[in-house]
């Protein structure tokens, strides 16, 4: 399986806004691209899901932020975007011992970790969370993803400040939490990262011995 297509699959086993040309999707009035036939979209879907468990069908139904973003391309009005943010925020489990912070090390290979996602996965497959796919997070990282903006020096710039900290807990869990419609995947509150791995990514992030903050 491709790189594109790897990143694809965690895409959509998180809830990202995977499909920008989606049923529900209108054409711009400053845009001279027709939308597409919202049948013709939802058959294509379907059948690159066609070998898929049920479990798996049922992940290609867009939720109801999903359905939100997806009829507004993204640009929600103000009231729309609280009410995705004021919902998401209610999915986030924040750890019950308080803690936020795991290894960043063991944050370092889920970040580079971008396998899983696939319903051809063994049970016993380790998920990441692919993040180079998307950002930059080690200066001396020669090959990164640009779709997200750089993460260097993300803990040094935020002097390491507990709410910042928690504030990253719940963008990597639920994206939608902190920001409506955002294109990063909702990690934890889709069970493709677990409560550990989340923590081991914000370490990565904020611990001042992380080469992020280097």
């Amino acid at each position: 399986m491709t790189r594109k297509m790897t990143i694809a699959a965690l895409a959509l086993a998180a809830g990202v806004i995977a499909l920008p040309f989606s049923a529900s999707a209108q054409t711009s009035p400053k845009s001279p691209v027709k939308a597409a036939d919202p049948a013709i979209v939802d058959a294509y879907v379907k059948a690159t899901f066609g070998k898929a468990p049920p479990e798996w069908q049922e992940r290609i139904v867009p939720d109801e932020t999903l359905k939100t973003c997806n009829a507004f391309h993204n640009n929600v009005p103000a009231k729309e975007a609280e009410a995705i943010t004021k919902r998401e925020l209610a999915k986030v489990v924040y750890p019950a011992d308080g803690k936020f912070l795991g290894d960043w090390k063991a944050g370092k290979k889920t970040a580079n970790n971008g396998r899983g996602g696939q319903f051809s996965d063994k049970p016993d497959t380790v998920s990441g969370g692919n993040c180079y796919a998307c950002h930059q997070l080690e200066k001396s990282e020669l090959s990164y993803g640009t779709l997200g903006p750089s993460l260097t020096n993300y803990g040094k710039d935020r002097k390491y400040a507990p709410d910042e900290i928690k504030n990253a807990f719940t963008k990597i869990y639920d994206s939608q939490a902190v920001f409506a419609c955002s294109s990063m995947p909702r990690f934890g509150a889709n069970k493709v990262l677990t409560e550990q791995q989340i923590k081991d990514l914000v370490a990565l992030l904020f611990d001042p011995e992380s080469p992020v903050n280097k």
